[in-house]
């Protein structure tokens, strides 16, 4: 298991991953951050851009937050950065 830190920024034109700040990957979401919609968007993004299903992506911290720690399964950390670089 692996645990990721992100920022995200909604209602973006695409969703895309910008880059890096210090830690945190920032992500830029199309959908809103209102009734948990940036929260889905946000496991469906990473699910299709890892290639992994979206039940391996958990949001573990800031639920109502733009900055998340998301915990994901099925894949090392090495892949992860590799992919989101």
């Amino acid at each position: 298991m692996s645990k990721i830190s992100v920022v995200i920024i909604p209602n973006a034109k695409i969703s895309t991953v910008i880059g890096r700040i210090g830690m945190a990957w920032k992500i830029k979401l199309m959908a809103p951050a209102i009734e948990g919609r940036a929260n889905e968007a946000l496991i469906q993004f990473l699910s299709e851009i890892l290639d992994i299903s979206p039940s391996c992506i958990h949001i573990i911290k800031g639920h109502t937050s733009k900055n998340k720690i998301v915990e994901i399964r099925d894949i090392t950390l090495g892949q992860i950065e590799e992919i989101l670089h």
